[in-house]
């Protein structure tokens, strides 16, 4: 019998990448190497991508002929040769795709022998392994990838990945030049990767760059890849790019069934009858749901393409995402999916009639305006209320601006007073009161809200240090210290808008500040949020997001003058406002 050994070449240039990987890991921390990768990167930016995420490793694709060739390269470059292997789930996918194989070929194991830093931190190098046996059919795969090092990265672990921060880590990367460049979920860790290209003038031998965070991100990691600035090859011979726009187009076309299908979701109630850590048989679901099994299994297998459910061997289980959709879940979105499925997904129906005529589309199709639509059916506006109170966390930082905290620390013989104008349900003024128990509110509403504000208010233990005012926009109460139109203006046309504030600006004694939650148009045409509410407040209720000097002309007419802004989640923004003219108090009040 006749024993092919392998390109010794090969196995060296394996080597020689193995141990120049080990090297670079124990010689680099985070704060001197985000520059070398995005040069430029400096103050705020910096500050947050290095403190919140962690050096972990440099990782790159091996090509032995078998695990023990492995073990032995290991071994050259001092490595642990015993360090166990999973499944890449992530890699065996790019692979797949840049050369047309079937995934079930490949089988790429993923390996992190540990190195320490400089100072004894715990680090690692990633090793991809692909077994290409001599004269097998993989050796061209070997050969394309070693030339092109499209897997070599450098890697950063995301402490504490929140959703919300890990999205604006990603925006601080695009924004300084990174480009989005794929991406996967690893059920075998319960991990997320989210990949980008560097910039060409990097100064560092890794053209890539990427994020982990422990946990299911499928969300953000939808958005991620959908950006539309990726990068992801079809094929070996193809120009990184995005998808044929046919392709864009179809899945662009068919977002509404998304819509309805994450409505449906909800309405069924699935999210509650669905576990986040076992996965569950679509029979024994559909039994407790009391739908139909099939049906039900075509459902989740579209849900689980956006991540609100993971399809496992066992069955179907829920993710984080979907559990978001629970009724009983703190900050549910679920009102808000019953919401866009329906009312607002009606009205959607009439946008072209909004586009010709520049009136809503919710007037035409229900015959009234969307205020006084919901007021006349409880149901409808309690469901309203709560789907306001899914957004609220773009306001959880408000109680502390230094506004709202200058209130409540001022040394006055009497509390401060906040005054929430059109303040829904109470959830903003509630949570400025828990987190300030020296300050006293007063909710300006209409009838059948004030009445649940009050509810809620009370069940929060605010309830004694709160007024209540039923009326309209001229009713706004006199004599505050702080006044709060947190997502008001944008309901309304510019004329609307000027007579709010002056009701507004008349109220507010001299040494009053105005604070106004909105979404603020970006000046650059960059994706934000903004850019799709303009369109939904334009379609059902003739109002309309604005950028910072757009607010700063309204308040100018209304007599107030804009001191600055600051953001918020869901790129949100609060603006400052006070009296024109009205000088910087050294104290709030005597």
């Amino acid at each position: 019998m006749t024993t092919t050994l392998p390109d010794k070449t090969l196995l060296l240039d394996d080597i020689a990448g193995l141990r120049a990987a080990a090297q670079f890991v124990r010689e680099h921390d985070s704060v001197a190497l985000l520059p070398l990768l995005l040069p430029g990167l400096d103050g705020p930016d910096l500050q947050a991508l290095a403190g919140h995420c962690r050096f972990a490793h440099a990782g790159l694709l091996l090509f032995p002929p078998d695990t023990d060739s492995l073990r032995a390269q290991f071994a050259a470059c001092g490595l642990d040769v015993d360090t166990p292997s999973h499944p890449s789930v992530v890699v065996r996918d790019r692979l797949a795709r840049r050369h047309g194989r079937d995934p079930a070929e490949l089988d790429v194991r993923i390996l992190r022998p540990r190195v320490y830093g400089s100072a004894g931190q715990r680090r690692a190098v990633e090793v991809f392994a692909l077994a290409v046996p001599p004269h097998s059919g993989l050796e061209p795969i070997a050969a394309y990838e070693r030339t092109r090092r499209h897997e070599a990265h450098l890697a950063f672990e995301v402490e504490r990945p929140e959703p919300l921060a890990l999205r604006g880590l990603c925006a601080i990367l695009v924004r300084h030049g990174a480009r989005p460049d794929g991406g996967g979920y690893n059920p075998h860790e319960d991990g997320t990767v989210l990949y980008f290209t560097l910039p060409a003038d990097a100064a560092c031998d890794y053209g890539r760059l990427e994020l982990y965070a422990r946990g299911d991100h499928r969300d953000t990691l939808a958005a991620h890849l959908d950006h539309p600035d990726r990068f992801d090859s079809p094929r070996p011979d193809a120009r990184p790019g995005a998808r044929q726009p046919a392709e864009t187009l179809l899945h662009l076309l068919t977002g509404a069934w998304t819509t309805q299908a994450l409505a449906a979701f909800a309405r069924l109630d699935l999210p509650d009858a669905m576990d986040t850590r076992t996965a569950q048989r679509t029979e024994d679901l559909a039994r407790a749901t009391g739908t139909h099994p099939r049906s039900l299994a075509t459902l989740l297998r579209y849900l689980a393409m956006f991540g609100a459910v993971a399809e496992e061997q066992e069955g179907f289980r829920l993710t984080e995402l979907g559990a978001l959709l629970r009724a009983d879940t703190p900050g549910s979105m679920r009102p808000l999916a019953l919401m866009y499925g329906g009312p607002f997904y009606r009205s959607f129906g009439g946008l072209d009639h909004a586009v010709r005529t520049g009136q809503p589309a919710f007037d035409q199709i229900f015959g009234e305006n969307h205020f006084d639509h919901f007021a006349r059916d409880p149901q409808l506006a309690s469901l309203f209320d709560q789907s306001m109170a899914a957004s609220s966390r773009m306001f959880r930082p408000l109680p502390t601006h230094p506004v709202i905290t200058g209130a409540a620390q001022a040394p006055a013989a009497a509390p401060a007073t906040v005054v929430d104008v059109a303040g829904g349900n109470g959830e903003l003024l509630g949570l400025i009161l828990t987190a300030h128990p020296r300050l006293r509110g007063v909710l300006l509403e209409r009838p059948h809200a004030v009445e649940a504000a009050r509810r809620r208010l009370d069940a929060a233990g605010c309830g004694p240090r709160c007024a209540y005012r039923s009326g309209d926009f001229a009713d706004v109460p006199p004599g505050g210290d702080v006044y709060v139109l947190s997502r008001v203006l944008h309901d309304w046309d510019d004329d609307r808008c000027r007579e709010i504030l002056r009701h507004c600006a008349r109220a507010m004694p001299a040494h009053a500040d105005l604070l106004v939650v909105e979404r603020l148009l970006p000046g650059d045409g960059s994706p934000s949020l903004a850019t799709a509410w303009d369109l939904h407040m334009l379609c059902n209720v003739g109002g309309r997001e604005r950028g910072a000097d757009h607010y700063a002309r309204l308040l100018a007419d209304a007599g107030l003058e804009l001191v600055g802004h600051s953001p918020l989640p869901l790129d949100a923004h609060v603006l400052h406002a006070r009296r024109a003219g009205a000088p910087e108090p050294v104290l709030r009040r005597t």
